[in-house]
């Protein structure tokens, strides 16, 4: 069985999923306890609201999507569903975050 997590990170945490495979498990995960629409995009907020504590500065919010077996152990490359992106640097908490495939990842930090 797996869980949907949503991960905050940060652009330089999705290239550490990039270049090594895989993100650390860390309990910064949230979990959307069922496949709702709203569960998923309450989830999907909260873990972006997780992903801006993280910026030091001027950023984007990064919110990695996977469906993992254990919502605190490392989120491998593999396990990708999805990646929510702020779509400029600055973007405010009522801004929507794009979406990118897990394909996508590499050319999303090109243009970074």
């Amino acid at each position: 069985m797996t869980e949907r997590i949503y991960v905050p990170t940060t652009l330089a945490g999705l290239r550490e999923l990039a270049v090594a495979g895989e993100l650390p498990g860390s309990g910064d995960a949230v979990v959307a306890p069922d496949d709702d629409e709203e569960t998923e995009y309450a989830a999907l907020l909260t873990a972006a609201d997780g992903s801006a504590e993280l910026l030091t500065g001027p950023g984007r919010r990064v919110v990695v999507v996977a469906e993992v077996p254990d919502a605190d152990g490392p989120v491998r490359l593999r396990d990708v569903v999805a990646v929510h992106v702020d779509l400029i640097e600055g973007a405010g908490p009522d801004d929507d975050l794009g979406w990118f495939a897990p394909s996508e990842i590499q050319v999303l930090l090109d243009q970074a």
